[in-house]
């Protein structure tokens, strides 16, 4: 007789074969034990960053070899997100240290760009570039802010409905928007003033959480709360949504790839989920460890990553 661990494991290699028809092929990669890797980012070079948020330290995955390193960061630090910038090196948004941190890929040297005095613990998130090279980054205690990397000045705006902001992206015009968890919205900063706009979702209480581009500038957004994926469009102001498969899903993260297929992770399952929006499709993908808690997904063309922050390893879905 099967034990429940090798049913499960069967149930999930069926549920891999779901997208093998796609030929997407999965490969799974350990970080140091404890590490709990909160975000990654792929890198020009073909290596992975993630932040080793429990280690206060930004590592790097080799794909080829397998092997990963990792940079201290500093005393208290704990990285939230990485993207890798235009520079091609990454940037960290470290809540342990209150500063969006620059590491030199060559170098290894770790450079902190410190939050204003007068705005300490702002619970860093996540931060992207616009189209000028300025990083924009958000705190979920109430605040968004930028940095430019030319002359180093931190500016720290105010969100106009207080706590929650959270996941923030980039669309291909340049245009910043950001997701507020515990606002319950989405809003659209102007690089120019700095100034937030809301945009209110239909779903009252939706909790969104992250938020993402596709190449139409349209922007899809991973609902905590309802367990939907929704997405507007600044054209015509309108929106639209669909519930994840399953009984109880929860939508963490959120990314759009290079053919305009969206990307979730979802708590409920325990698994990564697709989305076609041609189709109106789902097609999950569980984890082959419990508890995988994948809080964040980004990729390059062919690849999706996505860390499992509760199993230490990165995961990597192949397309074609």
């Amino acid at each position: 007789m099967k034990t429940l661990a090798a049913v499960c494991v069967t149930l999930a290699s069926l549920a891999y074969a779901s997208l093998l028809h796609a030929d997407v092929k999965t490969q799974e990669f350990d970080v140091p034990k404890g590490a709990h890797p909160h975000d990654l980012a792929p890198a020009p070079d073909g290596t992975v960053w993630y932040t080793a948020q429990h280690q206060g330290a930004l590592g790097r995955l080799d794909p080829k070899t397998g092997k990963t390193d990792q940079i201290a960061l500093g005393s208290r630090s704990s990285p939230h997100g990485v993207i890798v910038g235009p520079d091609g090196a990454p940037w960290i948004t470290d809540s342990g240290l209150n500063a969006i941190v620059r590491v030199d890929p060559q170098t290894r040297a770790v450079k902190h760009f410190p939050l204003p005095e007068n705005r300490p613990a702002v619970n860093l998130n996540t931060a992207t570039f616009d189209g000028k090279g300025v990083l924009w980054f958000t705190g979920q205690n109430g605040v968004y802010g930028s940095v430019d990397p030319k002359t180093g000045a931190v500016q720290v705006h105010d969100a106009p409905r207080g706590r929650g902001p959270y996941g923030i992206a980039t669309t291909p015009d340049g245009a910043i928007y950001y997701a507020s968890l515990a606002g319950n919205h989405i809003a659209r900063i102007d690089t120019a003033t700095g100034q937030a706009t809301v945009i209110e979702p239909p779903t009252k209480n939706q909790g969104a959480r992250r938020v993402w581009s596709d190449s139409r500038g349209r922007i899809w957004v991973s609902e905590w709360n309802s367990g939907q994926v929704s997405v507007f469009d600044p054209k015509t102001n309108a929106w639209k949504a669909w519930k994840l498969p399953g009984d109880n899903p929860r939508t963490y993260a959120v990314y759009v790839d290079d053919k305009d297929i969206v990307w979730l992770s979802d708590f409920g399952a325990n698994a990564m989920v697709r989305f076609d929006p041609k189709t109106e499709t789902f097609e999950s993908v569980p984890s082959t460890r419990g508890n995988a808690s994948v809080r964040q997904i980004l990729g390059r063309p062919g690849e999706v990553w996505c860390p499992e922050s509760g199993t230490d390893r990165l995961v990597v879905l192949r397309t074609p």
